[in-house]
C-alpha cells in the first residue's frame, strides 16, 4: 500500500470513528493506486461493517480492486474470525487499521476456513446460514449459492429462506418422524417467518449458529422441535 492510500484510509477511518470505515484500493483509469471510500450498510456499524454492494460496484467501475480496507474502533487491528473468512471469500489482501491506535495488519488468503463448531457470529459471514453452506459443501461437496442479506432482513417483508430453497435443490419432507442424517430445518426465533437454519446430525441432535451465540451441537427438541416450519431435505441425498 502506497503511503498517499494509506493517508486517505487513515483520514477515511477517523471520519467514521467511532463506526467501522471502509472501503478499497484501487489502480484507477489513469494506473495509479488510490484508496476509495465506501458505505458500510451494518445497522450496528460500531461493531462491525457490511461493504454496500452499490458501493462495490462503483468502485469496480473505477478501476481494478488490488484490496479490502476497514477499521476496529477501539481494538487492535488483529482480524477476526470472520474477517478472515471474508479474505478468503474476497481472494483478495486485506487491511485492517485500528483506531486510534493507528496500527495496521495486512494478509492475503492463505486457504484459512473456519471451524464448524464454535465460530462468533457475524451476520452474512459467519450466521446460520453460512454454517449451512460450510458445512454442506465440507460434506457433501454440495455447493450452497450466496445471497445477500442485509440485517433483520425478516423484519423488512424478505423471506429468504422460503423462496430459495427449491432453487437450492431441496424438498420439504412432510413426515415429521421421517429424520435422515443431513436434514435440514428452517425455525422460526421471534419471526413471522423462519429466519433461522439448523442442520440435522442425527441421534436427535442439530449443528446450528444462533446470534450472540457461537456455533454448536444442540438436542433437537423442545424450543427447536416447537417452532420449525420447515424440514428439508437436500435432492441428492432422496
Amino acid at each position: 500500500m502506497e503511503n498517499s492510500t494509506l493517508e486517505a484510509f487513515r483520514k477515511h477511518t477517523e471520519e467514521e470513528y467511532p463506526n467501522e470505515a471502509c472501503g478499497f484500493i484501487i489502480v484507477n483509469s489513469r494506473g495509479r493506486e488510490q484508496y476509495y471510500k465506501a458505505e458500510n450498510a451494518a445497522i450496528n456499524a460500531e461493531e462491525h461493517f457490511i461493504i454496500d454492494p452499490i458501493s462495490y460496484a462503483d468502485a469496480e467501475d473505477r478501476g481494478e480492486i488490488l484490496g479490502i480496507c476497514h477499521s476496529h474502533p477501539d481494538a487492535t487491528c488483529e482480524p477476526s474470525e470472520a474477517d478472515k473468512v471474508s479474505c478468503e471469500a474476497s481472494k483478495k489482501p486485506w487491511h485492517i487499521l485500528s483506531w486510534p491506535l493507528n496500527q495496521l495488519h495486512s494478509w492475503e488468503p492463505s486457504g484459512y476456513e473456519a471451524p464448524l463448531i464454535g465460530r462468533p457470529f457475524s451476520h452474512g459471514v459467519l450466521d446460520c446460514y453460512t454454517l449451512v453452506q460450510d458445512f454442506y459443501k465440507r460434506e457433501l461437496n454440495i455447493i450452497l449459492k450466496n445471497y445477500f442479506h442485509q440485517d433483520e432482513w425478516w423484519e423488512k417483508g424478505e423471506n429468504l429462506y422460503v423462496d430459495n430453497f427449491k432453487e437450492q435443490g431441496f424438498i420439504q419432507i412432510k413426515d415429521e418422524n421421517d429424520l435422515q442424517k443431513y436434514d435440514a430445518f428452517l425455525i422460526k426465533l421471534v419471526s413471522s417467518v423462519p429466519n433461522h437454519a439448523a442442520i440435522y446430525l442425527g441421534g436427535d441432535m442439530i449443528l446450528h449458529h444462533v446470534y450472540g451465540r457461537l456455533s454448536n451441537r444442540q438436542i433437537y427438541g423442545g424450543y427447536w422441535r416447537k417452532h420449525t416450519t420447515h424440514h428439508l431435505r437436500h435432492e441428492s441425498l432422496c
